[in-house]
């Protein structure tokens, strides 16, 4: 009897990782990094001005002080207080740790986890699909695609799954 994920070759037991859900895991332990990153720098801006440091990135950067994007963004900056990055550190953490399980339970090829991922991307795509209604652009679309890219996959892995156990029965 074989069991997933492993194998018998000459006598000597070898792993066979699926390259599907070993993409997946990875790609959602590189969206934990950021998350986690996002996290940090929102606690790290906590007693800092923003305005100041969104004023010394931008001229870093080059960008026309006097500019559109520059207001933009210096009048969304005011509505951002202590409390609201307390907020966003805290969502992002969380966040951060959802796709840490994720991605090391889908690399581990965990049933758990790809059960989990599925339900985690169900619950995102009527904010996603709201978000292209609300202002469409290649990014929120492309976001989308990959999203139901995955969920078709780990759909298709789960049936085959539970097909060939119903098998070796």
């Amino acid at each position: 009897m074989e069991e997933t994920g492993t194998g018998m070759q000459h006598g000597h037991a070898r792993m066979h990782h699926d390259r599907g859900l070993l993409m997946i895991g990875l790609f959602k332990l590189l969206e934990a990094v950021f998350f986690f990153l996002v996290g940090v720098g929102a606690i790290h801006f906590l007693h800092h001005d923003l305005g100041d440091a969104a004023t010394r990135l931008a001229e870093r950067l080059r960008f026309d002080l006097d500019g559109r994007m520059m207001s933009w963004v210096m009048d969304h900056l005011d509505d951002i207080t202590a409390h609201r990055l307390k907020q966003i550190g805290a969502a992002t953490f969380f966040y951060a740790g959802l796709r840490i399980t994720e991605g090391v339970g889908l690399v581990m090829e965990k049933v758990w986890a790809e059960y989990l991922t599925v339900g985690v991307t169900i619950s995102f795509l009527p904010w996603e699909v709201y978000e292209i209604t609300r202002k469409l652009d290649w990014l929120r679309v492309g976001l989308l695609l990959v999203n139901l890219a995955v969920l078709a996959y780990l759909i298709w892995w789960l049936r085959r799954g539970r097909r060939v156990r119903a098998m070796s029965k």
